[in-house]
């Protein structure tokens, strides 16, 4: 089947060609990324953060080359000075003014909405959780690679090439929350570094959180519009206790024991 020659020219050209893969890219972030298994609804600040680096490497593309920027600038060009399209002219001054009016509007306007609860930075994890199928009680639970003192070492060498490769862009090179994608989220990634984290918790606990990541905190961890995966899809359960390993070692930090009650039982 052979194109008609209007669509080819629209197809070839680099002004649709651009809105044509900012369109796509939209439309795969917001409903395609979720279909995924494992996946889960793609919070706004991160829709946007890939959107800004969608356009600007559809700007790099049509603008390294002067013919194909001079063909990109055309129907801009001609939409902004040309007397035959002045009712398209007309038309996008007063969706623009709407979009800012209703994004506006949306900002400042009351609610009657109940007061959202109280968040808890360090929500009560359950007792048990289930890991790729495995049920594990947090309750007293260990990190079990430091039952292994002689290769504890190699453990967190492990842990730190796990953290590069997956942990840096949002918690960054410092541990410290302020990785290259940082600004994108609120709120900030964890601060490693700040002793109101790690430094107040059990392995455990990090164990859950890094597992479960956004989508599994309870009820009185929200409201909360975080961009952290449920790591249990992408790692496996020693990848995780290696990175708690040198996140604890990197910072200097120690984490909390369970405190043994009399007759040794935890």
């Amino acid at each position: 089947m052979t194109r008609s020659p209007n669509l080819r020219r629209y197809l070839d050209h680099p002004f649709w060609q651009a809105l044509g893969l900012l369109v796509l890219a939209y439309l795969v972030i917001v409903y395609g990324v979720p279909l995924l298994p494992g996946s889960s609804l793609v919070p706004s600040s991160v829709v946007l953060q890939y959107m800004v680096t969608v356009l600007v490497g559809v700007l790099i593309y049509v603008s390294d080359n002067d013919e194909r920027w001079a063909l990109f600038k055309q129907p801009l060009v001609a939409m902004l000075v040309e007397q035959r399209l002045r009712l398209v002219r007309i038309l996008v001054l007063a969706v623009v003014t709407l979009l800012v009016g209703w994004v506006t509007f949306g900002q400042v306007r009351t609610t009657v909405a109940a007061p959202p609860n109280l968040r808890s930075i360090h929500p009560a994890p359950p007792a048990e959780v289930t890991f790729r199928g495995k049920t594990m009680t947090l309750t007293g639970l260990e990190n079990p690679l430091r039952q292994q003192p002689e290769s504890l070492a190699a453990f967190t060498a492990y842990g730190k090439e796990i953290y590069y490769q997956n942990c840096l862009p949002c918690h960054g090179d410092h541990l410290d929350g302020l990785g290259h994608f940082a600004a994108g989220f609120n709120p900030l990634p964890a601060n490693f570094q700040d002793n109101g984290t790690i430094a107040q918790l059990t392995e455990s606990f990090v164990f859950w959180r890094v597992a479960k990541g956004g989508p599994g905190l309870p009820r009185e961890g929200t409201p909360w519009n975080s961009a952290m995966p449920r790591w249990e899809d992408f790692l496996t359960e020693r990848q995780i206790w290696a990175v708690i390993l040198f996140l604890y070692d990197q910072t200097g930090w120690k984490p909390r024991t369970w405190e043994k009650a009399e007759g040794g039982a935890k």
